[in-house]
């Protein structure tokens, strides 16, 4: 059977809607004046590393920042700084943000999300810097030709290296399955993603990887393996302060390999 999702898609051609075009009418509604965001961004789909920088006090919100959806914190950390949005669940999500965020200065964007575990190499919390991704979602599908996975840039990943052992939580490296209905992770799929050596089931990878080699933008993604999907009784436990503290050091630990 035929699906609009695959059909009538031009990789090569210019959208008609911009997200440059899309801010300009946001600003001059809202009576924002023009400024770049933060070098550095980050995507917090979970909301817990902008709530624990907001009420310690770490982080402020940024003015300049135009998009309908969201608000954006700006906060310093290792002597850099840094744009963060919460609450960009899910992979349409995601890549209207990263849109945005690149057309307004944004160099660099890392996203550390909450994920389920498929593979059980260890016990939760722990990250993986995703290589590759499941592309079980739709958005994907708008930026490149069909495939089954989207990708980690090779030279960026490269640039990153795969030694992390300098911070002090566990940061692996493999494959995730982004998925757009959590709700529909069955047993078949599960299997099927334990075959194919998955590490962790999210909701934005592969969209955010996708979007990055059409647009040629350095996306480096994270998943953060949290929970058990609520399969034993106490999931989803992240650590101190909902594993803020250990996702900053993942951030600025990024942020320094590539700007190195």
């Amino acid at each position: 059977m035929s699906s609009p999702l695959l059909e009538n898609k031009d990789y090569a051609a210019a959208s008609v809607f911009t997200a440059e075009n899309l801010l300009r009418e946001s600003r001059r509604q809202k009576s924002i004046l023009e400024a770049p965001v933060p070098p550095i961004c980050v995507l917090d789909p979970d909301g817990d590393v902008a709530e624990y920088m907001l009420k310690s006090g770490q982080a402020i919100l940024d003015p300049a920042w135009a998009c309908y959806h969201t608000k954006l914190y700006a906060f310093d950390r290792d002597g850099m700084r840094f744009g963060i949005v919460p609450y960009a669940v899910g992979a349409a999500f995601a890549v209207l943000v990263a849109e945005q965020l690149f057309v307004s200065g944004c160099q660099l964007l890392i996203s550390i999300t909450s994920a389920g575990q498929i593979t059980a190499v260890q016990p939760p919390p722990y990250f993986v810097l995703i290589e590759r991704a499941l592309r079980d979602e739709g958005t994907s599908q708008h930026y490149l030709s069909p495939a089954p996975y989207s990708t980690l840039s090779p030279s960026l990943r490269d640039h990153l290296g795969r030694d992390f052992c300098a911070i002090s939580v566990p940061v692996l490296h493999g494959a995730t399955w982004t998925t757009d209905a959590p709700y529909r992770e069955t047993a078949s799929a599960i299997a099927y993603a334990q075959s194919e050596g998955i590490l962790g089931v999210e909701m934005e990878a592969a969209a955010l990887y996708a979007f990055a080699e059409a647009k040629a933008h350095p996306v480096v993604c994270f998943a953060h393996i949290t929970n058990q999907m609520a399969q034993i009784d106490g999931d989803f436990e992240k650590g101190i302060d909902q594993g803020s503290h250990a996702s900053l050091e993942v951030i600025a630990a990024t942020a320094k390999r590539y700007l190195r």
